[in-house]
């Protein structure tokens, strides 16, 4: 029999992805999750229906106006420009509709971006504990994954931490914020220092360090916060959007990469990406692009998702976890009250109380509960959460000697 080979390459791809990919394939959520009686906290799915105005939109932009209707798209005025003037209101900051191009949902806005400014070898830096895919998407792409750690007291940027794995090799700096899993959103003050530290730093090796900032939960901010933009601090700035948070439609995948109004070079730059965009990185379907100046205006009710933050942390605390409240994003980040994170969820699983164990996303002795979940399945999961403690205090385990790293 011929050899079926398949490419090296993809080890380093696969191996950045492989404990997510294991944990919702194999766990006893991966066989038990399509039941109607769990409580399911382990992604930010929806649990209940799709906004009716995104539904609407959706059909509306269905419907042909001209032939062309579904003819071949590239990054559409009318749809850039939406895109455009939404960041300029949002963020005050004034973002152009040509230096926005459209993407498959943020994770191929990063792979975009990336393959435009990645030489093979290259290092990206991002921090940990990370969202489940930058390995992977890094490896795609051919560069080097490089980790930082967050200051693990309040989980905001390490910037010291970054600084001190920057090499002549570093190509780009990823930023998520407001942050998953942690949910923090990362404040002007820091980053001032990590713009001051990334000009300090390209200065020194004589090339151009680029920012990325992972805006994917720009919009899910909770206790009437504003959102401050890496992109505003630093000049050399990527920002990626999806509009799967707002709109909590993550199986339609829409989103955008923008080049910052600061960005020096700015048609060399555009051309790369473009460049990029048709080398594999498509835009968006046509539907979603006809819908998407409508969508702009839609988001989840922020009020609800507060609501469930607040009776979960509120109940949480009571019972002897530890857990602090998310300034944005979907996302609680509870301590196991054992050390075995891993152990713990399958304690909870037994009773139909599904969360996600934070060694999965390299936080070890915590784990991840989305907001997403109903409010039905927050009622009837508190009384669970009370008895796991119990369990795991019966066994005789130390409460709070979950591990840092």
């Amino acid at each position: 029999m011929l050899e079926a080979p398949i490419s090296t390459h993809l080890h380093a791809v696969r191996s950045g992805s492989a404990p997510v990919i294991e944990f919702l394939t194999t766990s006893a959520w991966g066989t038990r999750r399509d039941a109607r009686e769990i409580c399911d906290f382990v992604m930010g799915n929806p649990h209940e229906m799709p906004l009716p105005g995104y539904v609407d939109a959706i059909r509306r932009a269905s419907v042909p106006r001209d032939v062309d209707w579904f003819g071949y798209k590239m990054n559409e005025t009318v749809p850039c420009e939406a895109a455009a003037q939404s960041l300029r209101d949002r963020l005050d900051i004034p973002y152009e509709a040509e230096d926005i191009f459209l993407a498959k949902g943020a994770s191929t806005a990063l792979a975009l971006v990336l393959s435009a400014v990645l030489e093979p070898g290259e290092e990206v830096v991002f921090q940990t504990p990370p969202w489940f895919f930058y390995e992977s998407i890094i490896a795609f792409t051919r560069g080097v994954p490089v980790r930082a750690p967050v200051d693990r007291e309040t989980f905001d940027l390490d910037v010291e931490a970054i600084a001190a794995v920057i090499t002549p090799k570093t190509r780009a700096v990823i930023v998520n914020s407001p942050n998953n899993p942690t949910g923090r959103i990362y404040p002007p003050q820091t980053l001032r220092r990590l713009a001051q530290m990334l000009t300090a730093a390209s200065q020194e090796y004589g090339r151009a360090i680029y920012l990325i900032s992972d805006e994917a939960y720009n919009r899910i901010l909770f206790d009437g916060r504003r959102f401050p933009s890496p992109t505003a601090y630093y000049p050399y700035s990527f920002l990626i959007y999806s509009y799967a948070k707002a709109l909590l439609t993550p199986g339609q995948r829409l989103g955008y990469l923008a080049l910052a109004p600061s960005m020096p070079d700015r048609e060399r730059v555009r051309s790369a990406v473009l460049t990029a965009q048709f080398s594999g990185f498509g835009m968006p379907d046509a539907v979603l692009q006809h819908a998407l100046p409508e969508l702009e205006s839609l988001c989840i009710d922020l009020d609800q998702l507060q609501r469930r933050r607040d009776l979960l942390v509120n109940a949480l605390r009571t019972q002897g976890y530890q857990v602090h409240a998310p300034e944005g994003a979907f996302y609680l980040l509870p301590r196991a009250p054992i050390a075995d994170d891993r152990a713990f969820v399958e304690i909870l699983a037994a009773d139909d109380v599904f969360v996600l164990p934070g060694s999965v996303a390299e936080l070890p002795g915590y784990f991840r509960m989305s907001l997403t979940a109903s409010d039905t399945m927050v009622e009837r999961s508190i009384p669970v959460f009370a008895a796991a403690m119990a369990t795991a205090t019966e066994r005789g385990r130390p409460i709070g000697s979950a591990t840092r790293r």
